[in-house]
């Protein structure tokens, strides 16, 4: 695995537990605060963001995950601002994320190791 392809790996991992500390929180909690919408709609822009230059660099997402997914909610977010729906990206942020997580768990290891391992 390429040092690129590694960091994105772990920024993603990073991301995904930003997003576990949103939906910790709670739905209630979610919904009573604009300030934490917006930081769960950024965290999935970057997730988004990071597929698509994992995809373009040749890596294949686990089996049952899409990069196209990510990058498709993440042009959604960023876009198509002022039609967000709340619900959606609740479950995104509650069901999707973590799958997510659990699927490139495996690739998150790998790519600790390649980082501990470099000599840059």
């Amino acid at each position: 695995m390429e040092i690129r392809i590694a960091k994105e790996l772990l920024h993603i991992q990073h991301w995904l537990e930003l997003a576990e500390s949103i939906v910790a929180r709670g739905k209630v909690a979610y919904d009573a605060d604009e300030v934490v919408q917006e930081a769960g709609d950024s965290l999935m822009i970057k997730i988004g963001e990071a597929a698509k230059t994992l995809a373009t660099r040749g890596l294949e997402a686990p089996a049952g995950m899409s990069w196209s997914d990510a990058a498709k909610n993440r042009e959604k977010l960023a876009h198509h601002y002022s039609i967000i729906d709340r619900e959606l990206t609740w479950q995104t942020l509650s069901v999707s994320l973590p799958e997510w997580a659990g699927s490139l768990a495996p690739l998150f290891s790998d790519a600790a190791e390649v980082i501990n391992s470099s000599h840059w």
